[in-house]
C-alpha cells in the first residue's frame, strides 16, 4: 500500500485509530478521500497536480482500507466524518477543503453538517448530496436496479468471500460502473483486488454499505438525515460523469437544493463513476480552478 511517488507516507493517530496518510506540498490543506473498492492510490494523478498548484495535499486511507486500521466498529458516517476531522487537526491544520470520490464524496458532503469547524469547502466526485442519493435509491426504478450490488453486500460472509477470491469481482464492478467494458486496465483492477485481500479489509468495506441500508429504520439513521437536512453554507463543487453506472446521472440531480452557499455542478461527458482515474486531466483542471476561487 506504500507505493512510491512524489509524496511522503505517514501514519496519524486520530479518533482512536491509526490512519495512513499520503502527504505532499505546502499551502492550504486539501484532504482527498477515496471510494470503493479503492484506496489512496485513486488520487495518484491529482496529488502532484495539486501540489504544483500550491496546495498541501493529504490523501488518506479511510477507516478499514489500505494501510489504515481496520477496527471492528466505526463504519457509520458519524464516525467516518470524525475520522477526517481528527486527521485534519493531527496534521496541524485548523481547517481544510475536503474532496471525496464515491464513498469519500458521501463523507465529504457530511462534513459541513457534522464537522463544520474544520470544513472550509467540499468537492464531491461521483456522489450527489446523500439525501438526494437516498431519495433516488427509494423512488427511481433504474437506480434501484443499479443498487443491486448494494443489496448483495447486505448478505453475511458471501460478499467478503467474493472480494478476496481474485480480481474478477473488482474488474466486473469497476467496468460496470465506468460504463466502458475496456476499463479498468488489468493491472489497476489487480492492484485494487490485492488491496481487498488484506486482513479485514473486505469485511470493513462491506460494513460501510451495511450501515447505509440498516440505519434507515434506526435512530442513528434518522439522526443522520436530520443533520444532513441543514443547508450547507460552505462552497461546494459537484462533479458527475454522464456514463456513471453506479450513481446514475438522473439520480445525481438536485444537490443544489441542500446548499445555501456557492455551488457549482459539472457533468463530464463519456466519463463513468471513477472520475479522478477515468478523467485525470479534466479532474485536475476542475479542482485547481475551483480551489483558486476559494481564496478570492
Amino acid at each position: 500500500m506504500l507505493l512510491d511517488g512524489p509524496w511522503n507516507h505517514r501514519f496519524v493517530a486520530a479518533n482512536g485509530a491509526r490512519f495512513h496518510v499520503v502527504e505532499a506540498g505546502t499551502g492550504p490543506l486539501v484532504v482527498l478521500l477515496h471510494g470503493f473498492p479503492e484506496f489512496w492510490w485513486a488520487w495518484r494523478a491529482q496529488i502532484p497536480a495539486l501540489v504544483a498548484a500550491g496546495y498541501r495535499v493529504a490523501a488518506m486511507d479511510l477507516r478499514g482500507y489500505g494501510a489504515s486500521d481496520k477496527p471492528p466498529q466505526g463504519y457509520d458516517t458519524f464516525t467516518l466524518a470524525a475520522d477526517v476531522a481528527a486527521v485534519i487537526r493531527c496534521l496541524g491544520e485548523r481547517s481544510a477543503t475536503v474532496v471525496g470520490h464515491g464513498w469519500g464524496g458521501w463523507i465529504a458532503w457530511s462534513m459541513p453538517s457534522m464537522q463544520p469547524d474544520v470544513t472550509r469547502a467540499v468537492a464531491s466526485l461521483g456522489m450527489p448530496h446523500p439525501l438526494v442519493m437516498r431519495q433516488a435509491s427509494a423512488r427511481s426504478a433504474r437506480q434501484i436496479r443499479a443498487n443491486r450490488y448494494l443489496f448483495a453486500l447486505q448478505r453475511p460472509f458471501v460478499p467478503e468471500r467474493q472480494m478476496v477470491a481474485g480480481p474478477r469481482y473488482v474488474r466486473k464492478l469497476m467496468s460496470a460502473w465506468s460504463g466502458r467494458p475496456a476499463w479498468p486496465p488489468g493491472e489497476l483492477s489487480q492492484q485494487y483486488a490485492d488491496a481487498l485481500t488484506l486482513p479485514f479489509v473486505a469485511h470493513s468495506t462491506a460494513e460501510y454499505y451495511r450501515w447505509v441500508v440498516r440505519s434507515v429504520m434506526r435512530s442513528d439513521g434518522r439522526r443522520y438525515v436530520s443533520r444532513l437536512s441543514q443547508p450547507i453554507g460552505v462552497p461546494v463543487l459537484h462533479v458527475q460523469g454522464d456514463s456513471d453506472g453506479c450513481v446514475l446521472p438522473s439520480s445525481a440531480l438536485g444537490s443544489q437544493a441542500w446548499c445555501s452557499g456557492p455551488y457549482e455542478e459539472v457533468t463530464l461527458p463519456q466519463v463513468g463513476h471513477f472520475v479522478p482515474e477515468e478523467a485525470p486531466d479534466q479532474t485536475n483542471d476542475l479542482l485547481i480552478r475551483w480551489l483558486s476561487t476559494l481564496s478570492e
